[in-house]
């Protein structure tokens, strides 16, 4: 999902209902859910991007604090 960031994918599940997926799998520790959601239109959401985006900086933000604690 290069609309949300670069390292984002998309999982798509279909059952009566679509639903859908955005993680980041590329950090050792594990694979960050950034949002999931069911799907009711043909184009995703800009809201849904949106929020993914926020997120996925957010957790950049705080494995950059965690990486680099501040001294006081």
């Amino acid at each position: 999902m290069k609309s949300v960031g670069l390292g984002v994918y998309e999982l798509r599940i279909h059952t009566r209902a679509e639903y859908r997926i955005f993680y980041v799998a590329k950090f050792t520790e594990g694979i960050y859910i950034l949002h999931a959601f069911e799907k009711r239109t043909k184009q995703t959401a800009k809201a849904d991007i949106e929020l993914a985006r926020n997120r996925l900086g957010q957790l950049l933000i705080e494995r950059q604090k965690q990486k680099y604690p501040s001294k006081r």
